[in-house]
């Protein structure tokens, strides 16, 4: 959850623009979808803001965005704070040579890639995606960037589901959202 920031008007805002959709892709699924925050050019803007206010000056160059819908906040982001962006994309996505991280899913394993070359050692790494649910994606994340040098100073969501505990997963990286769902 945030923290100083809980206090920040803009945070009900975004909150509400998020559109909860039970049963969604499956029941008992309690879906948030961001395409209504991406409608309300306030809400989005504040969203952007809140994440640029709290990552401006702390020398990050990379912002590392998972697929898909971080690449919907990554840019921006990057772009405010003087940082590259780097996707972070599902397998046979990137043209060129990958390196690549698996990792576990509910069923089976999936993998995340990013092109070789595209970070160097050394280098301080924000990892933005729109929602933490179990962790799973943003740990991949975490080992794909250490394992060539890279210091991921922090991970970011707009959207929390503690219920999951994907917080927990992430061991002592930490995790900044905006919004936690209840």
């Amino acid at each position: 959850m945030a923290t100083q920031d809980e206090q920040d008007p803009r945070i009900s805002k975004i909150s509400s623009a998020i559109r909860v959709i039970p049963n969604f892709p499956k029941p008992g699924i309690m879906f948030q979808d961001i395409t209504t925050l991406l409608l309300d050019t306030k809400a989005f803007r504040d969203t952007i803001d809140l994440f640029v206010e709290r990552y401006r000056g702390k020398d990050i160059s990379v912002v590392a965005g998972i697929e898909a819908r971080g690449f919907i906040f990554g840019p921006p982001i990057a772009l405010a704070i003087g940082a590259k962006f780097v996707p972070m994309r599902k397998p046979n996505k990137l043209p060129g040579e990958v390196i690549s991280e698996e990792y576990s899913l509910e069923y089976g394993t999936d993998k995340m890639e990013m092109h070789v070359g595209a970070v160097q050692a050394g280098e301080r790494a924000l990892i933005i995606d729109d929602l933490i649910a179990t962790g799973g994606t943003l740990c991949a994340a975490i080992r794909l960037l250490e394992r060539v040098g890279v210091h991921v100073v922090e991970c970011a969501c707009v959207i929390e589901l503690p219920e999951l505990k994907g917080r927990e997963r992430l061991g002592d990286k930490p995790l900044f959202v905006l919004v936690s769902s209840t």
